[in-house]
């Protein structure tokens, strides 16, 4: 796997707003879900990433938006 995949994966999900808000309400009720889905768009993306390096790249993230996420969805994290 690349942990530049992860960061990949992240720019084209959120720049489509309905899979971002759909990801997010995810979180809300499954965080664990919502990163498996990541995962699997990941794979659809011909760009797979493991659990682990999403949440490592989200952690490294210091916008306000993504640590909102964090904070919603942190019982996954």
């Amino acid at each position: 796997m690349d942990a530049s995949n992860a960061e990949e994966l992240y720019a084209r999900i959120s720049s489509d707003q309905a899979l971002t808000q759909s990801l997010f309400r995810q979180a809300l009720q499954d965080p664990t879900g919502s990163l498996e889905r990541i995962v699997e768009l990941g794979q659809a993306f011909d760009l797979p990433v493991t659990v682990q390096e999403v949440r490592s790249y989200i952690a490294t993230l210091d916008d306000i938006d993504s640590k909102q996420w964090l904070v919603k969805a942190r019982g996954g994290l």
